[in-house]
């Protein structure tokens, strides 16, 4: 039994949750050096002492608050901003100068942690709130905006909103890269499912026709049933490997994502594999040999294709008779797309074609004929009396979808 695969997701945010608790610890002793080396002009410098304390105790008690997104909650986050403004409020509590000198605020750049946690978590409109209220507080503290303190609150605007919209971008980008591997995953199980049921039942399905058809009587009805079937699960396994998918836009999360999706229905415009719409016609007396890959055409043009090669293999049942073979042949090329029917009857005598189109019988003027020259395209009718017929249809790939 095949052993089961599983797709990780690897997480693309991770390494800034990393690099955050790092910043907070080296801001944290950045703010502690800050004031022991500027404390002889505190006035107060007991309230810098508790505040520090109590900021350094909060910072390291919750590091791994910070290390991933799950325990960084919004309860969290809501704690820890409340901790840096009021470290920016404490400033002249401590330092009556402060209003009037542009020094450093109690907690200094520590304060950008708090904001880049809101970034990292929650995107750029977090980041937006966030730094808003460190610029509310900043100016409260000073009194008065001042040219340092703007300075200092649009670096912080700047950078936290930028970073949040690259953490959204990132986001998508991991999701459509999580579902890219989903999809590669699938693709895989269904290749080897393909191949299982190709050595197995497909392999049983055509043994039992070419006996059944040797026995003849009974056995020849079964080996005709086996053929059908055989037909049918091989349309089944080649159509759930090569289906159309479409690609869409997401520009909502700050970039353009082509995602890979599996859609039949969801847009009418989206190409159309053709040997799905050729493969039913395909039968115990009717041969159907097609591309490995799919056969991409707009889906009005791969319809009247389709509907041309269902009229030619109708004249073959009714002229050639339901004992006669017939083949379908799919080819694709750079500039067109090209399905030959061919079968093994008596072939069409000269001058019968134009002799049914002037007793008013259209069908291959009208069914086929008239199909192909709307689209652009061509019909060719080539019949030998006693060697068979062959129809080739010729789709140009710059004027399928023009009708």
């Amino acid at each position: 039994m095949a052993g089961r695969e599983r797709v990780v997701r690897m997480s693309v945010e991770q390494p800034l949750w990393r690099a955050l608790t790092g910043y907070r610890v080296l801001t944290m002793v950045y703010a502690v050096l800050i004031f022991v080396f500027g404390s002889e002009r505190y006035e107060r410098p007991w309230v810098g002492v508790v505040y520090l304390t109590a900021m350094c105790v909060w910072n390291l008690a919750t590091l791994p608050k910070v290390a991933n997104a799950a325990g960084c909650t919004r309860r969290f986050l809501v704690a820890d901003l409340a901790v840096a403004l009021t470290g920016i409020l404490l400033t002249p509590l401590a330092d009556a100068h402060a209003r009037s000198v542009d020094g450093p605020t109690l907690p200094s750049i520590w304060t950008a942690g708090s904001v880049l946690a809101f970034a990292i978590k929650g995107g750029w409109r977090w980041a937006g709130f966030a730094s808003s209220l460190v610029a509310v507080a900043n100016i409260v503290e000073r009194g008065h905006p001042t040219r340092d303190t703007v300075h200092n609150v649009i670096l912080v605007w700047v950078a936290s909103i930028a970073i949040g919209y690259v953490v959204e971008v990132a986001r998508a980008s991991e999701r459509t890269l999580a579902r890219a591997l989903e999809i590669e995953a699938a693709t895989r199980e269904r290749e080897r499912l393909a191949r299982d049921i190709h050595d197995s039942v497909l392999q049983v399905l055509a043994m039992v026709q070419r006996r059944g058809t040797a026995l003849g009587g009974e056995a020849a009805d079964l080996g005709r049933m086996a053929g059908e079937q055989e037909v049918a699960l091989r349309t089944l396994v080649a159509g759930g490997l090569a289906r159309p998918s479409l690609v869409s836009e997401d520009e909502s999360e700050g970039a353009v994502v082509r995602v890979v999706e599996v859609d039949d229905e969801a847009d009418g415009s989206a190409p159309v594999d053709l040997r799905a719409l050729i493969a039913p016609r395909a039968g115990s007396r009717t041969t159907l040999s097609e591309p490995g890959a799919p056969v991409l055409l707009p889906p009005p043009a791969a319809r009247e294709l389709a509907a041309a090669v269902g009229a030619a293999l109708d004249n073959v049942r009714v002229h050639a008779g339901e004992d006669a073979h017939a083949w379908i042949l799919i080819e694709d090329w750079s500039d067109e797309v090209v399905v030959t029917v061919r079968d093994d009857g008596p072939g069409i005598p000269d001058g019968r074609l134009a002799q049914a189109e002037d007793e008013g019988r259209m069908g291959v003027a009208l069914s086929i004929r008239g199909r192909l020259r709307d689209l652009g395209g061509s019909a060719e009718v080539v019949s030998v009396p006693g060697q068979g017929t062959e129809v080739e249809l010729k789709v140009p790939r710059g004027k399928a979808g023009k009708q």
